[in-house]
């Protein structure tokens, strides 16, 4: 059998192909896909080909890991779902199939639009580094970096009782649309008095939570500019490349601060416990929290494309990372690219 998927073929460069799709085993099962979502930050790194990257520099790259669809084939072991049955894929490619094993597997409910619930994977890298921060009603949190996770991580904060939510980012835009999700405060981190702006805001307390969702060593020099004592700050972004200058005795040790790993693979496997959640009950939390209008996937979707525009995406990804549109997914629904065979 085929497929249709979008590989990373060289730094820089995606295309649209067809490969042949591995058999099925009997505790798999096959998902014909209705959308896949962009993850501009991961996937950035892997079209680039930066530093401390699991797949190295190794060529052709797959590439995705969010995606929905709907179960047209299993295994004769495979027992979660059944056939015609609506699932989130963890680790699901930008293909109009994927093979998975019931682990990979999240049950998606049927009052959530498809396109919503492609999203719902990422949201909840964003929430895991939220509930490592043991946010308490009243405590104020900061969201530093306004990609994906950024802004999934303020709306989770804001679900969580901080307050205030203060938010930073060089992009305008992604400024205003947090606005809209509920942030208190937003900033811009080129502004000169940057720190003394987040100093007013917490009565020069400083603050409490901090999530860095960049992946720039900057930024985290920058939180521990604005964090209280004994606060917590929780590393959500993937730093590839570090040139940082802390002073860890009197910014880091002096005053207590806690810098968290925050990667999404700091996860329990089998049963969630307070503070580390595995990656199926969060997506099972904010997709139930998303039906009943308590977190806003919607408002973030800006751009579905057909999956054979993926060169052209891919391109601007690759020419303008840090202004490149939130919510970006891959319609896989048009029966002439979603049938057998491809």
């Amino acid at each position: 059998m085929k497929r249709k998927q979008i590989l990373f073929t060289a730094p820089g460069v995606a295309e649209y192909v067809e490969r042949d799709l591995s058999e099925l085993a009997a505790d798999e099962a096959l998902v014909r896909t209705e959308y896949s979502a962009i993850s501009a930050g991961t996937e950035f790194a892997n079209l680039m080909g930066t530093p401390n990257l699991p797949s190295g520099d190794k060529w052709p790259k797959a590439c995705g890991y969010s995606s929905v669809g709907r179960i047209v084939a299993v295994g004769e072991k495979f027992k979660k779902f059944e056939v015609g049955d609506r699932v989130l894929v963890y680790h699901g490619q930008h293909a109009n199939y994927n093979i998975a094993k019931a682990s990979k597997m999240f049950a998606v409910p049927e009052k959530l639009d498809s396109k919503e619930a492609a999203l719902v994977i990422i949201a909840a890298m964003g929430l895991g580094a939220v509930r490592k921060m043991d946010i308490e009603m009243g405590h104020s949190a900061m969201i530093i970096g306004l990609g994906l996770l950024g802004m999934f991580a303020m709306e989770f904060a804001r679900a969580s009782g901080a307050y205030p939510v203060i938010v930073s980012d060089f992009n305008e835009k992604r400024r205003k649309l947090a606005l809209e999700l509920g942030a208190d405060y937003v900033l811009d981190p080129a502004d000169d008095d940057y720190t003394e702006q987040v100093k007013r805001i917490t009565n020069g307390k400083g603050v409490k939570n901090i999530v860095e969702v960049t992946g720039s060593a900057r930024a985290l020099e920058q939180a521990l500019k604005v964090i209280a004592p004994m606060g917590s700050i929780a590393l959500n972004g993937c730093t590839r490349v570090s040139d940082m200058h802390i002073d860890y005795y009197s910014e880091v040790h002096r005053p207590g601060v806690k810098l968290i790993g925050a990667h999404n693979f700091v996860r329990p496997k089998v049963e969630s416990y307070p503070g580390h959640w595995t990656m199926e009950d969060d997506c099972l939390c904010i997709m139930d929290m998303v039906v009943g209008g308590r977190i806003d996937i919607k408002t973030i979707i800006s751009e579905i494309h057909n999956p054979w525009e993926a060169p052209e995406v891919f391109s601007r990804l690759a020419n303008g990372h840090y202004n490149f549109p939130l919510g970006v997914l891959f319609d896989w629904t048009d029966s002439e690219y979603n049938k057998e065979g491809g």
